[in-house]
């Protein structure tokens, strides 16, 4: 492997800002995670408050137990429930782990883990937080795969009308057998090929649900690094969070007044709303027979409006006490709560997570924290040694690739095979076609309408069949030189799929597959910095 940095001309505004703008940082958050004298700060805060460790550190266990647990991982629990402090990041649970990111995010988290125990000399434990009681599945149940030179949507099949929790969404493994094998089919046989396949169709009928396959899999990646998991879903995990939930439903209208109010700060400054906070917000959802439904606050009481639900403050602190596993959070407050529960040294997020952090500031204070320090997670483009040849052969950059050059120089290449003569003699054609219909439509005009039509009718499909003709001598032209064309394609496919990045389209496992078992470790080997620019890793 091999790794460069690229510092991407990116146009997004909020990672611009968050990177390079001081006053920006000090309005919307209470660290900058480029100093390291934030991670003293707070650390030095995490001491001063408590926190339910040992309860918290045999919730991560029972819940990763059926998954399996290595050595490290059952060091780093034990530390949890002493005096460990956490670097978190979180996603959903995608099909094979989902798009490359969630992979990026995990890397992000296990060596900012490490690079802050070795500084602060104090126990620093990776922990990727699950957000199974995410209900949205069609943003889930689907992956990429790339053929001829564009990403190709691979959709799971199977209808879900309740807005269940992907934590309570069961999978027929009958067709998520059928789709993994589908998926697999498009990347083609290699020597590790077989023995991927194997463990994860293993997988698939191991476990039940979307979060379950998701965190055995990745389990599955990040195993020997001691990587924990926890499903925000988990029962266990929504009985430690009763206090916190009486906390927010208690607080709800002044944190949601708190939210709103920054939002309008945020947007006055030229950003999109991240959240669209209403001040009447409860910012909890119900999970209802119907499914996962958000709660307003309406005439002093909890309700939604759609279902018919209608609950008094007495009602909702008496389900967070009894019930909690009933209650669920939303955008904004899974942070706090996340804060509550974990003692979060530092949280790992994407851009559009950066983008809903930056409105909670206030909700914090508000319940006498502070935000953590919030870092960008790594963004990574893995370049395979089939495009490397090409790259070097073309004398193509990966920046040319993502800056549009690439396909310009397809369309250049295109154009020079191109056989003027004969599109020319097409043209002439079509100009002689139009002059002789003109005279022809004259002569028709004493004819009345309908003849007038006719031939109009006639001229367009004369050059429709012209028309034809261009296009079957396009298709034959790039027949002929299809291996030639297929080097651009292969280049813009990979690295810069459908004009977006690879790590939001493509699965880790075709990369598996090309590279073998080894691709995690071998990643985590790299010399990374996380210092905000795009890095790029040759395979």
């Amino acid at each position: 492997m091999k790794l460069e940095v690229l510092a991407l001309q990116g146009n997004n505004k909020i990672m611009q800002a968050y990177n390079n703008d001081e006053e920006f940082l000090h309005t919307f958050f209470d660290y900058n995670h480029m100093e390291e004298s934030s991670y003293v700060d707070r650390l030095a805060e995490l001491a001063d408050r408590p926190f339910e460790r040992r309860q918290l550190a045999e919730t991560v266990r029972a819940f990763m137990e059926p998954f399996g647990i290595s050595a490290n991982a059952d060091k780093h629990l034990k530390e949890l429930a002493e005096n460990a402090v956490t670097v978190i990041g979180g996603q959903q649970a995608g099909l094979l782990t989902g798009p490359l990111y969630s992979v990026h995010k995990a890397i992000t988290v296990i060596l900012l883990a490490k690079k802050q125990r070795a500084t602060l000399g104090i126990p620093v434990v990776p922990v990727f937080w699950v957000a199974g009681e995410d209900h949205d599945l069609n943003e889930i149940n689907h992956t990429y795969t790339e053929l001829n030179g564009r990403a190709v949507k691979q959709q799971y099949g199977e209808k879900f009308v309740l807005k269940l929790m992907a934590s309570d969404a069961t999978y027929d493994s009958v067709q998520m057998t059928s789709f993994v094998k589908g998926i697999f089919g498009k990347f083609g046989e290699t020597s590790y090929t077989k023995d991927l396949l194997d463990e994860v169709l293993e997988a698939v009928q191991q476990e039940k649900t979307f979060t379950q396959f998701f965190v055995r899999l990745m389990n599955g990646l990040f195993q020997e690094e001691g990587l924990l998991f926890i499903d925000s879903a988990y029962k266990p995990l929504r009985q430690l969070e009763t206090n916190y939930f009486v906390q927010l439903i208690e607080q709800s209208e002044q944190l949601a007044e708190k939210i709103t109010q920054k939002e309008e700060i945020y947007t006055a400054q030229g950003f999109e709303a991240p959240i669209g906070a209403e001040k009447d917000a409860a910012n909890i959802f119900y999970v209802h027979e119907t499914g996962r439904v958000l709660l307003s606050r309406k005439d002093g009481y909890f309700v939604n409006d759609s279902t018919g639900l209608r609950f008094t403050t007495t009602d909702m602190l008496e389900i967070a006490q009894e019930q909690p596993w009933l209650l669920s959070n939303n955008v904004a407050t899974r942070p706090i709560m996340q804060d509550l529960v974990f003692p979060v040294l530092a949280f790992v997020g994407g851009p559009g997570e950066i983008a809903y952090w930056a409105v909670l500031k206030e909700a914090f204070h508000h319940l006498g924290l502070k935000m953590p320090i919030i870092v960008p997670r790594m963004s990574i483009t893995l370049v395979s040694s089939q495009v490397k040849q090409v790259l070097d052969k073309k004398s193509f950059t990966v920046e040319d690739a993502m800056s549009g050059q690439v396909f310009t120089a397809r369309e250049q290449f295109i154009e020079s095979l191109r056989d003027e003569n004969f599109n020319s003699s097409l043209d002439d054609t079509e100009k002689m076609l139009e002059s002789q219909y003109e005279q022809i439509a004259q002569l028709s005009a004493e004819q009345g309408t309908m003849m007038h039509k006719l031939v109009q009718k006639n001229l367009q499909f004369h050059k429709k069949q012209l028309k034809y003709l261009k296009d079957k001598a396009e298709d034959a032209l790039l027949l002929k030189h299809a291996i030639a064309v297929r080097q651009f394609d292969i280049v813009e496919g990979e690295l810069f799929p459908e004009g977006s990045l690879q790590e939001r389209l493509y699965t880790p496992y075709s990369y598996l597959n090309s590279y073998g078992p080894t691709l995690i470790e071998d990643l985590l080997q790299l010399p990374f910095e996380m210092d905000g620019k795009h890095k790029i890793v040759y395979l």
